[in-house]
């Protein structure tokens, strides 16, 4: 088993992830013309955390920095199974199963459509606490359909963890604890916000037309 012994700050993790995520070109902005995203609509940010798994330096910390994180505020014997959900969070799924020496499994979006029609791989007992992982969160609706198929499958869910959380919907943490559900993160826009503007990794005017976003995303529209 590998927790870390030490563990920074929160405010020093979101720093230093927000400043990973840059170093690797996680993170992009563009205004014309902006990106569009699986629901369809436009916007000035797109963040990739998958690239994490090209660098082992830079995903070891993050690995680290989310055990720690979620370690710190349930302890480090509550949790029988790591599960990552389709598709970006298995491969932090398996680091962390890894580290904290337990077993995996993943769930699917949707039970696939043929042979055992299964949406979770691996074993899952009945009874089974599951932390649930992903990449990342924006309004938390994914993180609940996962959460449902474990709960489905007769394992308990009550925490999941994400590198990186939008912070902009306000609604998303609290619809989530109407679950049961706590959403573990370390980083967000702000964070990522800040460190790019102390870095000057983007242009001012690039920076000013995404806070706009960031701050009324639902109305935001392309200059």
């Amino acid at each position: 088993m590998m927790i870390p012994s030490a563990c920074p700050d929160a405010r020093t993790i979101a720093r230093m992830t927000a400043r990973v995520l840059l170093d690797i070109g996680a993170v992009q902005f563009s205004t014309a013309p902006p990106y569009t995203h699986a629901s369809g609509k436009q916007a000035p940010t797109y963040i990739d955390c998958r690239k994490l798994i090209s660098y082992p330096r830079a995903r070891a910390m993050v690995m680290d920095f989310l055990i720690c994180t979620v370690v710190r505020h349930t302890g480090p014997e509550v949790f029988d199974i790591i599960a990552g959900g389709e598709t970006a969070g298995i491969p932090f799924a398996a680091m962390m199963a890894e580290r904290l020496a337990l077993p995996m499994a993943y769930v699917r979006k949707a039970p696939k459509g043929h042979g055992r029609t299964a949406q979770i791989e691996g074993v899952l007992p009945p009874g089974a606490r599951v932390l649930l992982v992903e990449d990342l969160a924006t309004d938390g609706g994914s993180k609940q359909a996962f959460v449902r198929a474990i709960r489905t499958a007769g394992a308990e869910c009550a925490h999941t963890a994400v590198i990186f959380y939008y912070g902009i919907f306000p609604e998303a943490k609290a619809n989530l604890a109407a679950r049961g559900i706590t959403l573990h993160h370390l980083c967000t826009w702000a964070d990522v916000m800040a460190e790019a503007r102390q870095r000057g990794d983007f242009d001012a005017a690039t920076l000013d037309q995404v806070a706009r976003f960031l701050a009324n995303p639902g109305g935001w529209e392309a200059p």
